[in-house]
This record gives structure tokens, C-alpha cells and sequence, in this order.
């Protein structure tokens, strides 16, 4: 992938990632609060398709089990 698109990609994805966290501050404000758990869903396949893209790849909390 030439290193422009690759450029592009990755603020569009920036961009994405900002409005989810927006929409989610307005949300979680109005009272309206959609799955968490979707909206997890979302985030990390954004976070791990620009993490690909970008050759970053964050290190990974651990997971968190509910006892």
C-alpha cells in the first residue's frame, strides 16, 4: 500500500475515532446510553485496523474477568 493512501487511511480513521468518542460523550450526557459492549466492539476493530496500518501496535492490557 503506497504510503499516501496508507496517510489517508489512517486520518480517516482518526477522524472515525473521534466522532465515536464525541457521540458517546453525548450520549452517556443525554442519559441515552447504548451497549457498552458494541461500542467496544467498534472502537477496538478501529484501534486495531489503524494499529495495522500504521505498523504501532499498542501492548495490550490484561483481561479483566468478572469474578
Amino acid at each position: 500500500m503506497s504510503t499516501s493512501k496508507r496517510e489517508e487511511i489512517s486520518s480517516h480513521l482518526r477522524y472515525i475515532r473521534q466522532e465515536l468518542r464525541d457521540l458517546d460523550q453525548m450520549l452517556t450526557e443525554d442519559g441515552l446510553l447504548p451497549e457498552k459492549t458494541e461500542l467496544k466492539e467498534v472502537y477496538n476493530s478501529l484501534d486495531a485496523l489503524h494499529q495495522l496500518l500504521t505498523g504501532k501496535i499498542k501492548k495490550k492490557p490484561k483481561p479483566e474477568f468478572d469474578e
